[in-house]
């Protein structure tokens, strides 16, 4: 039977999400590779559950402008506050990181900085820039914040020419103002709209089980294709912490392949879905899928 804590359900989880851990060579150098130089990603700190998976790929995510957001969104653990300013020598350092590790894609993600006037483009485009110096043959994925959709910061990203840039919208538009800090729906679908537009890749992705209906994830797919995203992922929502928004549904393997399938239905060239998926996950192969490797 189900618990009762602080006047919610508390499911039991089902043994597809049981982290079944593996690894080979290749991950195992990778790890020692990071533990050796003291080398920060979001699979380590995030204790993320394909970690060796993408490792042995050669991919892994690196977590820019600090760990303090401006926001207090209700399905994530980030730590919210007055942000500290900007590393300058970070641009320079994850690309040391990522010719150390040898890496064939990286993923670079961040904070949300409203409190910056660019939202943190142009320290975006340096990170870019400087990965590009250090590691030519690397192909570089961004997943950025919304930046409220303005143009001329979204801009000043997409002109560094990363190869695919990414933004979650997260969840579905009716449980958008309950699961999001200052974040609207339609905000989101604007900036992925104009990264579309750019000619750059557009990605995004959602969490599902936070209570939302099937109807309601196909029509969010469906607006996320009207604006051009080419890349989508589904994943389950896990509870960070008890103050966080509760799970009200896991949802079972075979839906999600349902929606993946769905996705492909629709037109989307790449649909990564299972409860265990996340934004990065297997991120070098829908770049493969839309012909940019």
């Amino acid at each position: 039977m189900p618990k009762v804590h602080d006047k919610h359900i508390v499911l039991r989880k089902p043994d597809w999400l049981k982290i079944r851990l593996r690894s080979d060579e290749t991950s195992a150098e990778v790890e020692r590779i990071v533990e050796g130089h003291s080398l920060h990603t979001i699979c380590s700190s995030g204790m993320c559950p394909n970690k060796a998976e993408c490792w042995s790929r050669r991919t892994a995510t690196f977590m820019i402008m600090g760990d303090i957001c401006t926001r207090s969104c209700r399905f994530c653990a980030t730590r919210t506050g007055r942000p500290l300013p900007l590393d300058e020598q970070e641009p320079d350092n994850v690309a040391r990181s990522v010719k150390l590790m040898h890496l064939k894609h990286v993923v670079v993600t961040s904070v949300t900085r409203d409190d910056l006037p660019d939202a943190g483009a142009r320290h975006w485009a340096r990170t870019v820039e400087a990965i590009r110096r250090e590691n030519p043959d690397t192909t570089i994925e961004l997943l950025i914040s919304d930046m409220d959709a303005r143009a001329e910061s979204i801009d000043i990203v997409l002109a560094s020419k990363p190869d695919i840039v990414g933004h979650n919208i997260e969840t579905v538009e009716r449980l958008t103002p309950e699961v999001r800090s200052r974040a609207k729906y339609a905000t989101s679908l604007a900036a992925l709209r104009h990264i579309a537009r750019s000619g750059t890749i557009a990605k995004s992705g959602l969490m599902v089980g936070l209570g939302e209906s099937d109807e309601e994830v196909l029509s969010a797919l469906e607006d996320l294709h009207k604006a051009g995203v080419r890349i989508v992922t589904i994943g389950q929502y896990l509870q960070p912490t008890k103050e966080h928004h509760p799970v009200a549904a896991y949802i079972t393997p075979e839906k999600f392949e349902w929606y993946r399938l769905k996705a492909l239905e629709m037109g989307f060239s790449y649909c990564a879905s299972a409860p265990l998926v996340r934004s990065s996950y297997l991120a070098d192969a829908a770049l493969e899928a839309v012909g940019r490797v």
